[in-house]
Protein backbone atom coordinates (compact mmCIF):
# COMPACT_ATOMS: atom_id res chain seq x y z
CA UNK A 1 0.00 0.00 0.00
CA UNK A 2 3.04 2.51 1.08
CA UNK A 3 3.98 2.25 -2.72
CA UNK A 4 0.48 3.20 -3.98
CA UNK A 5 0.03 5.91 -2.15
CA UNK A 6 3.97 7.00 -2.92
CA UNK A 7 3.02 7.22 -6.13
CA UNK A 8 -0.36 8.76 -6.10
CA UNK A 9 1.37 11.48 -4.16
CA UNK A 10 3.33 12.96 -7.20
CA UNK A 11 1.20 14.83 -9.29
CA UNK A 12 2.72 14.38 -12.82
CA UNK A 13 1.71 10.48 -12.09
CA UNK A 14 -1.46 11.36 -11.21
CA UNK A 15 -1.33 13.48 -14.83
CA UNK A 16 -0.15 10.00 -16.41
CA UNK A 17 -3.07 8.22 -14.59
CA UNK A 18 -5.42 10.74 -16.13
CA UNK A 19 -3.89 10.69 -19.81
CA UNK A 20 -4.35 6.43 -19.63
CA UNK A 21 -7.85 7.11 -18.50
CA UNK A 22 -8.80 8.97 -21.22
CA UNK A 23 -6.87 7.64 -24.36
CA UNK A 24 -5.89 4.25 -23.27
CA UNK A 25 -3.33 1.84 -23.99
CA UNK A 26 -0.04 3.98 -25.19
CA UNK A 27 3.45 4.04 -25.68
CA UNK A 28 5.96 5.65 -23.37
CA UNK A 29 6.56 8.21 -25.99
CA UNK A 30 2.96 8.74 -26.65
CA UNK A 31 2.96 9.71 -23.33
CA UNK A 32 5.23 11.79 -23.23
CA UNK A 33 3.84 13.81 -25.86
CA UNK A 34 1.45 15.02 -23.25
CA UNK A 35 4.02 16.76 -21.39
CA UNK A 36 6.91 18.96 -21.26
CA UNK A 37 9.88 16.88 -19.23
CA UNK A 38 11.91 14.64 -20.65
CA UNK A 39 11.37 10.68 -22.19
CA UNK A 40 13.53 9.42 -19.47
CA UNK A 41 11.73 11.29 -16.31
CA UNK A 42 8.10 10.07 -17.67
CA UNK A 43 9.63 6.58 -17.52
CA UNK A 44 10.83 7.02 -14.69
CA UNK A 45 7.00 7.94 -13.18
CA UNK A 46 6.12 4.74 -15.91
CA UNK A 47 8.34 2.53 -13.52
CA UNK A 48 7.22 3.75 -9.99
CA UNK A 49 3.48 3.77 -11.36
CA UNK A 50 4.19 -0.01 -12.30
CA UNK A 51 5.45 -0.84 -8.85
CA UNK A 52 2.39 -0.08 -7.50
CA UNK A 53 0.46 -1.85 -9.94
CA UNK A 54 -1.51 0.85 -11.50
CA UNK A 55 0.28 0.61 -14.48
CA UNK A 56 0.27 -2.23 -16.48
CA UNK A 57 2.84 -3.01 -19.56
CA UNK A 58 2.49 -5.19 -22.55
CA UNK A 59 5.14 -5.36 -25.04
CA UNK A 60 3.64 -5.73 -28.29
CA UNK A 61 6.61 -6.00 -31.18
CA UNK A 62 8.86 -3.08 -30.50
CA UNK A 63 6.66 -0.88 -28.28
CA UNK A 64 5.64 -1.48 -24.81
CA UNK A 65 2.27 -0.11 -24.04
CA UNK A 66 1.25 1.60 -20.90
CA UNK A 67 -2.61 0.88 -19.69
CA UNK A 68 -3.99 1.86 -16.67
CA UNK A 69 -4.75 -1.01 -13.83
CA UNK A 70 -8.55 -0.68 -13.19
CA UNK A 71 -8.79 -3.30 -10.65
CA UNK A 72 -6.12 -2.20 -8.20
CA UNK A 73 -8.21 1.37 -8.41
CA UNK A 74 -11.41 -0.05 -7.49
CA UNK A 75 -9.91 -2.09 -4.66
CA UNK A 76 -8.66 0.73 -3.23
CA UNK A 77 -11.67 2.60 -3.47
CA UNK A 78 -13.30 -0.46 -1.81
CA UNK A 79 -10.52 0.27 1.07
CA UNK A 80 -11.21 4.14 0.91
CA UNK A 81 -15.28 3.26 1.78
CA UNK A 82 -14.88 1.37 4.70
CA UNK A 83 -13.85 4.36 5.92
CA UNK A 84 -17.11 6.12 5.20
CA UNK A 85 -18.76 7.31 8.53
CA UNK A 86 -22.25 5.09 9.56
CA UNK A 87 -24.98 7.30 8.60
CA UNK A 88 -23.85 8.78 5.53
CA UNK A 89 -26.14 6.89 2.60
Amino acid sequence: MNELFKALNDETRREIMSVLSKEGCLTATQIADHFKMSKPSISHHLQILKQANLVTADKQGQFIYHTLNTTVLQDVFTWFYQFKPKGDE
